[in-house]
């Protein structure tokens, strides 16, 4: 799963590292997609979310943390090394990622960054994994880290089996409540650590939401407002889905 792709050089991955490490302790602008319980809930990104407050939002401090952690296992010789190292400590901590977890179970928090934001998590967390388990210097690293996402981890999980059984339809917009991107990304993450629950339960509902599409119109892409094409995202959970050849006359 790790090996580097060859179309990404060093240069690309220094030039990606700095995007990311300049976002992850940037605190503003920001736009929480935060809900008020009450007056308390007045408060900064980074009270809020002690490990994922940098950048513009939730998911893409997430997804920046993970670009962060693949890109220093692909590239260990980056020059930024050092200072991803240092970025992603500070923020990784036990403290910080119990408060992020302790944060989806307050009061009317059921649907925050679903499901986009929920992917990149496990995302991440199957990167860890993946990482903790291999025969690099960064494998003890990797596996404090892991560890200490675990009940953030366990949050969203359950999340998942909570709303897959209440989502008659999926959503296939090209932004990010899209149900295949959450399902493909959390399909990952379950393959990787080994959670059949969570893959069976991601396998049956994709087949059910997608398994008879007939005729897609992706004549109709893309529409001003996708950021990823809905008919392309689904037919990458697909691939993961079925065997290759029902997926071609799947698609």
């Amino acid at each position: 799963m790790l090996e580097n792709p060859d179309f990404l050089t060093l240069a690309q991955a220094e030039r990606f590292t700095a995007l990311a490490l300049a976002g992850i302790q940037r605190e503003y602008p920001n736009h929480p997609g935060h809900l008020l319980n009450g007056p308390d809930d007045l408060r900064t990104p980074r009270e809020l979310h002690p490990a994922f407050y940098g950048c513009l939002d939730w998911h893409s401090a997430v997804h920046s943390h993970w670009l962060l952690v693949r890109l220093l296992r692909l590239f260990p010789e980056l020059p930024q090394a050092t200072a991803v190292r240092t970025a992603l400590d500070e923020n990784l901590t036990a403290a910080n990622l119990q408060a992020e977890a302790d944060y989806f179970l307050q009061p009317n928090r059921q649907s925050f960054e679903r499901p986009y934001g929920w992917a990149w998590l496990l995302q991440l967390a199957a990167e860890l994994h993946d990482w903790a388990g291999a025969d690099t210097s960064g494998a003890p690293w990797a596996h404090q880290v892991s560890h200490y996402l675990q009940p953030l981890v366990e949050v969203i999980v359950g999340r998942y089996h909570a709303f897959l059984p209440q989502l008659t339809y999926p959503i296939r917009v090209g932004t990010h409540a899209n149900t295949a991107f959450g399902l493909a990304l959390a399909l990952d993450y379950a393959r990787a650590v080994g959670d059949e629950p969570l893959a069976a339960l991601l396998i049956k509902h994709s087949r059910a939401y997608f398994g008879q599409d007939v005729a897609y119109p992706a004549q109709w892409e893309p529409n001003g407002h996708d950021f990823f094409s809905p008919s392309l995202i689904e037919a990458d959970l697909m691939a993961r889905i079925l065997p290759p050849a029902q997926f071609s006359g799947w698609l």
